[in-house]
């Protein structure tokens, strides 16, 4: 989360009339994140979010993402709702860009993750692949092996700047997903970008799943695989095993992989973390300092997807042998 586009009280005033939610009387902007601009606004009904959607979030694909809160919710995960205007549309404007409110969730997101949390993130990610089954949207995944070819077309080049020999090692990559890239494992909406600034909890309790904007259809296991990225390495880039295992554990424990499944996750994971360098690495090179998007290092994940290079089983992630 983040504010890129700032609004008056004139303008958000306005903007509230289309809803029943009371008068307005605080609203502040959230610092955290780097793709929407995001308020928590205080209202004579509670406390809510309102999120004014910037260029990387298509309108087009707001249908879906609100969509799913809303299904998920109702449907008993602890994700935000997004609140329905007076027309009953979840999608108005303000400020010339489309925007939203949802309902606000209690929590915090954890700095250094613990195995418990570890294990409910996988619970939580379970019961939200089992509960999106009958979504009637879908939204292909721009970030797939064919989005990464596109991301990496615009940064090979200058790839050597980040790191030397860079790009014959992701040309190697491209060359292995080819023909080892799978093709026919259980599929349905995944979250595809969970990391911990997108889970709140209260203590080892979980509170709620938040920003579902990369959402879209995939395969489970890929989704399974980007949380072990995103969950199990420590801040010096080592694998911890035992985060790994309470992951694999809790997600197990409401759905089962199958073993295809588990066959594929070396490379799926190795895969999602190409994915997140091939996005860091694309900003680093191409936006400028000072620019609003914030960039990350891309090196963090080129370390995480070396890693997966040497893994030969889901073993290695901590996935206990049926």
């Amino acid at each position: 989360m983040a504010v890129y586009t700032d609004i008056t009280e004139t303008e958000l005033g306005a903007f509230l009339t289309g809803y029943d939610l009371g008068e307005l009387r605080s609203y502040r902007g959230i610092a955290e994140g780097s793709e929407n601009s995001n308020f928590v606004l205080h209202t004579g009904k509670g406390e809510f979010i309102l999120t004014l959607y910037e260029k990387r979030v298509e309108e087009v694909d707001l249908p879906f993402f609100l969509g799913l809160m809303q299904h998920l919710a109702l449907k008993g995960i602890t994700c935000p709702l997004p609140v329905a205007r007076n027309d009953g549309s979840l999608i108005g404007r303000l400020a010339g860009r489309p925007a939203a409110i949802i309902t606000f969730l209690e929590g915090i997101w954890p700095r250094r993750p613990t195995a418990p949390q570890c294990r409910e993130v996988g619970k939580a990610l379970a019961g939200m692949h089992l509960a999106s089954a009958d979504f009637t949207l879908s939204r292909p995944n721009a970030l797939s092996v064919e989005g990464w070819r596109k991301l990496w077309a615009g940064a090979r080049e200058r790839s050597g700047e980040v790191d030397t020999g860079l790009k014959e090692e992701i040309d190697r990559e491209f060359e292995l997903f080819a023909h080892a890239w799978p093709t026919d494992l259980p599929s349905g909406v995944i979250h595809a970008d969970l990391f911990p600034d997108n889970v709140f909890f209260l203590g080892n309790r979980l509170s709620g799943l938040i920003d579902f904007y990369f959402a879209c259809n995939d395969f489970y296991a890929y989704d399974v695989a980007t949380c072990l990225n995103a969950w199990c390495f420590e801040k010096d880039g080592a694998f911890n095993i035992t985060k790994g295992a309470a992951l694999l554990s809790g997600y197990e424990s409401v759905r089962p992989l199958s073993s295809r499944e588990k066959d594929a996750l070396p490379v799926l994971a190795r895969g999602s973390a190409l994915r997140f360098t091939l996005t860091r690495l694309y900003d680093w090179l191409t936006i400028p300092d000072g620019a609003l998007v914030q960039k990350r290092d891309p090196m963090e994940f080129v370390r995480r997807w070396r890693f997966h290079r040497q893994v030969a089983s889901a073993t290695e992630y901590g996935l206990i042998p049926a």
